[in-house]
Protein backbone atom coordinates (compact mmCIF):
# COMPACT_ATOMS: atom_id res chain seq x y z
CA UNK A 1 0.00 0.00 0.00
CA UNK A 2 1.00 3.93 -0.50
CA UNK A 3 0.18 5.52 2.70
CA UNK A 4 3.77 6.99 4.47
CA UNK A 5 4.91 5.51 8.05
CA UNK A 6 5.08 7.81 10.70
CA UNK A 7 6.26 5.15 13.36
CA UNK A 8 8.01 2.66 12.27
CA UNK A 9 6.25 -0.28 15.33
CA UNK A 10 2.70 0.39 14.69
CA UNK A 11 1.71 -1.57 12.09
CA UNK A 12 -0.69 0.90 10.40
CA UNK A 13 0.87 4.03 11.02
CA UNK A 14 0.89 6.42 7.90
CA UNK A 15 -3.05 4.90 7.09
CA UNK A 16 -5.88 6.30 7.20
CA UNK A 17 -9.00 4.48 7.44
CA UNK A 18 -12.82 5.78 7.29
CA UNK A 19 -15.14 3.74 9.11
CA UNK A 20 -18.88 3.77 7.54
CA UNK A 21 -20.51 1.99 10.41
CA UNK A 22 -23.02 3.68 12.47
CA UNK A 23 -22.28 6.07 15.01
CA UNK A 24 -22.75 4.06 18.21
CA UNK A 25 -21.11 0.98 16.88
CA UNK A 26 -18.15 2.46 15.41
CA UNK A 27 -15.85 2.39 18.46
CA UNK A 28 -14.27 -0.98 18.71
CA UNK A 29 -13.34 -0.78 15.17
CA UNK A 30 -12.42 2.97 15.44
CA UNK A 31 -10.11 1.93 18.68
CA UNK A 32 -8.61 -1.14 16.98
CA UNK A 33 -7.25 0.61 14.33
CA UNK A 34 -6.05 3.48 16.01
CA UNK A 35 -4.11 1.29 18.22
CA UNK A 36 -2.52 -0.11 15.61
CA UNK A 37 -1.14 3.66 13.90
CA UNK A 38 -4.21 4.02 12.10
CA UNK A 39 -5.63 7.83 11.64
CA UNK A 40 -9.27 7.03 11.83
CA UNK A 41 -12.11 9.31 10.00
CA UNK A 42 -15.40 8.00 10.54
CA UNK A 43 -18.48 8.89 8.65
CA UNK A 44 -21.34 6.85 9.46
CA UNK A 45 -22.86 5.53 5.55
CA UNK A 46 -25.63 3.96 7.91
CA UNK A 47 -27.60 5.07 10.55
CA UNK A 48 -30.24 2.48 13.11
CA UNK A 49 -33.96 3.85 13.59
CA UNK A 50 -36.86 2.52 15.34
CA UNK A 51 -39.35 1.15 12.65
CA UNK A 52 -42.59 2.80 12.08
CA UNK A 53 -44.33 -0.07 14.15
CA UNK A 54 -43.48 -2.28 16.68
CA UNK A 55 -46.98 -3.93 16.44
CA UNK A 56 -45.91 -7.47 15.10
CA UNK A 57 -42.61 -7.66 17.06
CA UNK A 58 -44.68 -6.98 19.98
CA UNK A 59 -47.47 -9.33 19.40
CA UNK A 60 -44.25 -12.14 18.77
CA UNK A 61 -42.69 -11.12 22.13
CA UNK A 62 -45.88 -12.06 23.87
CA UNK A 63 -46.50 -15.09 22.51
CA UNK A 64 -42.70 -15.81 22.63
CA UNK A 65 -43.35 -19.67 24.02
CA UNK A 66 -45.38 -20.61 21.20
CA UNK A 67 -42.10 -20.44 18.91
CA UNK A 68 -39.35 -23.28 18.97
CA UNK A 69 -36.60 -21.23 17.59
CA UNK A 70 -35.74 -17.74 17.91
CA UNK A 71 -32.85 -15.76 15.04
CA UNK A 72 -31.08 -12.88 15.54
CA UNK A 73 -28.89 -11.45 12.63
CA UNK A 74 -27.52 -8.46 14.50
CA UNK A 75 -26.23 -6.74 17.89
CA UNK A 76 -29.24 -4.42 16.38
CA UNK A 77 -31.43 -6.76 16.57
CA UNK A 78 -30.79 -7.94 20.00
CA UNK A 79 -31.15 -4.56 21.66
CA UNK A 80 -34.28 -3.40 19.87
CA UNK A 81 -35.53 -7.12 21.01
CA UNK A 82 -34.49 -6.35 24.49
CA UNK A 83 -35.92 -2.93 24.68
CA UNK A 84 -39.29 -4.26 23.58
CA UNK A 85 -38.96 -6.76 26.34
CA UNK A 86 -38.52 -4.12 28.24
CA UNK A 87 -41.07 -2.12 27.38
CA UNK A 88 -43.30 -5.10 27.84
CA UNK A 89 -42.62 -5.90 31.03
CA UNK A 90 -41.44 -9.78 30.10
CA UNK A 91 -39.04 -11.43 31.92
CA UNK A 92 -36.04 -13.73 30.27
CA UNK A 93 -37.91 -16.35 31.89
CA UNK A 94 -40.46 -16.04 29.17
CA UNK A 95 -38.13 -17.59 26.71
CA UNK A 96 -38.25 -20.87 28.32
CA UNK A 97 -38.66 -24.08 25.83
CA UNK A 98 -37.63 -21.30 23.23
CA UNK A 99 -33.64 -22.07 21.56
CA UNK A 100 -31.73 -19.00 19.94
CA UNK A 101 -29.91 -19.07 17.22
CA UNK A 102 -27.55 -15.99 16.69
CA UNK A 103 -25.51 -14.63 13.20
CA UNK A 104 -21.99 -14.76 14.88
CA UNK A 105 -20.22 -14.25 18.10
CA UNK A 106 -20.80 -10.43 18.41
CA UNK A 107 -24.83 -11.36 18.07
CA UNK A 108 -24.18 -14.39 20.71
CA UNK A 109 -22.66 -12.26 23.05
CA UNK A 110 -25.19 -9.17 23.56
CA UNK A 111 -27.98 -12.19 23.69
CA UNK A 112 -26.16 -13.74 26.28
CA UNK A 113 -25.61 -10.69 28.35
CA UNK A 114 -29.40 -10.65 28.94
CA UNK A 115 -28.74 -14.26 30.53
CA UNK A 116 -30.39 -16.06 27.34
CA UNK A 117 -28.08 -19.25 26.25
CA UNK A 118 -27.38 -19.29 22.48
CA UNK A 119 -27.76 -22.43 21.05
CA UNK A 120 -26.52 -22.05 17.64
CA UNK A 121 -23.76 -19.99 15.73
CA UNK A 122 -22.75 -21.27 12.23
CA UNK A 123 -19.14 -21.53 11.29
CA UNK A 124 -19.35 -19.08 9.13
CA UNK A 125 -21.17 -15.65 9.60
CA UNK A 126 -23.60 -14.84 6.97
CA UNK A 127 -27.67 -16.32 6.31
CA UNK A 128 -26.50 -19.01 4.13
CA UNK A 129 -24.67 -20.55 7.27
CA UNK A 130 -27.38 -19.87 9.38
CA UNK A 131 -29.68 -21.93 7.68
CA UNK A 132 -27.32 -24.61 7.37
CA UNK A 133 -27.22 -25.22 10.72
CA UNK A 134 -30.45 -25.52 11.26
CA UNK A 135 -30.82 -27.26 8.56
CA UNK A 136 -32.15 -30.99 10.44
CA UNK A 137 -33.74 -29.21 13.71
CA UNK A 138 -36.44 -27.11 11.69
CA UNK A 139 -39.15 -29.72 9.95
CA UNK A 140 -42.58 -28.64 11.52
CA UNK A 141 -41.14 -25.89 14.32
CA UNK A 142 -42.09 -22.54 14.53
CA UNK A 143 -39.20 -19.78 14.11
CA UNK A 144 -39.46 -16.45 14.91
CA UNK A 145 -36.59 -13.97 12.62
CA UNK A 146 -36.24 -10.48 14.30
CA UNK A 147 -34.36 -9.09 11.59
CA UNK A 148 -33.92 -5.43 9.75
CA UNK A 149 -36.88 -3.95 7.78
CA UNK A 150 -34.89 -4.43 4.61
CA UNK A 151 -32.74 -7.63 4.51
CA UNK A 152 -32.15 -10.59 2.21
CA UNK A 153 -35.03 -13.10 2.15
CA UNK A 154 -32.02 -16.35 2.62
CA UNK A 155 -33.18 -17.28 5.86
CA UNK A 156 -37.24 -17.73 5.74
CA UNK A 157 -37.01 -18.48 2.26
CA UNK A 158 -35.25 -21.70 2.76
CA UNK A 159 -36.15 -22.39 6.09
CA UNK A 160 -39.77 -22.73 4.83
CA UNK A 161 -38.68 -24.74 2.28
CA UNK A 162 -37.28 -27.34 5.16
CA UNK A 163 -40.46 -27.11 6.83
CA UNK A 164 -40.46 -24.16 9.23
CA UNK A 165 -43.34 -22.40 9.54
CA UNK A 166 -41.52 -18.68 9.68
CA UNK A 167 -42.75 -15.44 11.12
CA UNK A 168 -40.60 -12.07 10.62
CA UNK A 169 -40.80 -8.91 12.54
CA UNK A 170 -39.45 -5.89 11.77
CA UNK A 171 -36.94 -4.40 14.95
CA UNK A 172 -35.34 -1.82 13.26
CA UNK A 173 -35.28 0.00 10.15
CA UNK A 174 -31.56 0.94 8.46
CA UNK A 175 -31.52 4.60 6.66
CA UNK A 176 -29.41 6.98 4.76
CA UNK A 177 -27.94 9.48 7.42
CA UNK A 178 -27.84 12.33 5.54
CA UNK A 179 -25.83 14.44 7.34
CA UNK A 180 -22.64 12.43 6.13
CA UNK A 181 -23.20 13.33 2.44
CA UNK A 182 -21.34 16.83 2.64
CA UNK A 183 -18.79 15.34 5.00
CA UNK A 184 -17.72 12.40 2.71
CA UNK A 185 -17.25 14.56 -0.12
CA UNK A 186 -15.28 16.82 1.04
CA UNK A 187 -13.21 13.71 2.60
CA UNK A 188 -13.24 11.78 -0.63
CA UNK A 189 -12.19 15.11 -2.99
CA UNK A 190 -9.17 16.28 -0.49
CA UNK A 191 -5.88 14.82 -0.83
CA UNK A 192 -5.11 15.25 2.83
CA UNK A 193 -8.38 13.85 4.12
CA UNK A 194 -8.82 11.24 1.13
CA UNK A 195 -8.91 7.60 2.75
CA UNK A 196 -6.21 5.02 2.11
CA UNK A 197 -8.36 2.28 3.35
CA UNK A 198 -12.39 2.12 3.57
CA UNK A 199 -14.52 -0.14 5.60
CA UNK A 200 -17.87 -1.75 5.07
CA UNK A 201 -19.51 -4.02 7.22
CA UNK A 202 -23.11 -4.99 5.49
CA UNK A 203 -24.09 -4.42 2.20
CA UNK A 204 -26.25 -1.57 3.88
CA UNK A 205 -23.38 0.65 4.00
CA UNK A 206 -22.31 0.00 0.65
CA UNK A 207 -25.49 1.06 -0.98
CA UNK A 208 -25.89 3.87 1.22
CA UNK A 209 -21.88 5.07 0.31
CA UNK A 210 -22.82 4.94 -2.99
CA UNK A 211 -25.88 7.11 -2.81
CA UNK A 212 -23.81 9.53 -0.32
CA UNK A 213 -20.93 9.86 -2.17
CA UNK A 214 -23.22 10.67 -5.50
CA UNK A 215 -21.42 9.28 -8.10
CA UNK A 216 -22.85 7.35 -10.53
CA UNK A 217 -21.97 3.66 -11.24
CA UNK A 218 -19.65 4.06 -14.48
CA UNK A 219 -18.19 6.31 -13.01
CA UNK A 220 -17.16 4.90 -9.38
CA UNK A 221 -13.99 3.32 -10.33
CA UNK A 222 -12.32 6.27 -11.77
CA UNK A 223 -13.05 8.57 -9.20
CA UNK A 224 -12.51 6.63 -6.14
CA UNK A 225 -9.05 5.08 -7.43
CA UNK A 226 -6.60 4.41 -5.50
CA UNK A 227 -8.57 3.49 -2.14
CA UNK A 228 -8.84 0.37 -0.92
CA UNK A 229 -12.38 -1.46 0.18
CA UNK A 230 -11.96 -3.24 3.05
CA UNK A 231 -15.09 -5.74 3.20
CA UNK A 232 -16.12 -7.66 6.19
CA UNK A 233 -17.32 -10.67 4.45
CA UNK A 234 -18.40 -12.39 1.20
CA UNK A 235 -22.29 -10.93 0.73
CA UNK A 236 -20.56 -7.40 1.70
CA UNK A 237 -17.95 -7.88 -1.43
CA UNK A 238 -20.74 -9.13 -3.81
CA UNK A 239 -22.42 -5.65 -3.04
CA UNK A 240 -19.14 -3.72 -3.29
CA UNK A 241 -18.50 -5.81 -7.10
CA UNK A 242 -22.22 -5.12 -8.15
CA UNK A 243 -20.89 -1.38 -8.30
CA UNK A 244 -17.99 -1.85 -10.09
CA UNK A 245 -15.54 -1.52 -6.84
CA UNK A 246 -12.39 -3.70 -6.41
CA UNK A 247 -12.39 -5.47 -3.02
CA UNK A 248 -9.08 -5.37 -1.86
CA UNK A 249 -9.20 -6.29 1.66
CA UNK A 250 -12.07 -9.22 2.81
CA UNK A 251 -11.81 -10.58 6.28
CA UNK A 252 -11.79 -14.52 6.70
CA UNK A 253 -13.23 -14.45 9.45
CA UNK A 254 -16.53 -12.20 9.33
CA UNK A 255 -16.18 -10.09 12.07
CA UNK A 256 -14.72 -6.65 13.62
CA UNK A 257 -11.02 -8.63 14.66
CA UNK A 258 -11.26 -10.25 11.50
CA UNK A 259 -11.67 -7.25 9.65
CA UNK A 260 -8.82 -5.41 10.95
CA UNK A 261 -6.71 -7.92 10.75
CA UNK A 262 -7.44 -8.47 6.96
CA UNK A 263 -6.14 -4.47 6.27
CA UNK A 264 -3.46 -5.15 8.85
CA UNK A 265 -2.23 -7.99 6.53
CA UNK A 266 -2.61 -6.51 3.49
CA UNK A 267 -0.07 -3.01 4.86
CA UNK A 268 2.17 -6.17 5.48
Amino acid sequence: MTFRKKTADLPLSGARVLVGRARHQASALSASLKALGAEVLEIPFIEIRRPASYQLLDSALKELRQYDWLILTSVNGVDAFWERMKKLRLHPSHFQGVQVAAIGPATKKAMEGHGIKVSVVPKEYVAESVVASLRRRVKGKRVLLARAKVARDVIPRELRKLGAKVDVVEAYETVVPRASRARLRAALKNSARRPHVITFTSSSTVRNFVALAGLRAASLPARLQGIHFASIGPVTSSTLREFGLPVSIQAREYTIPGLVQAIQKLRA
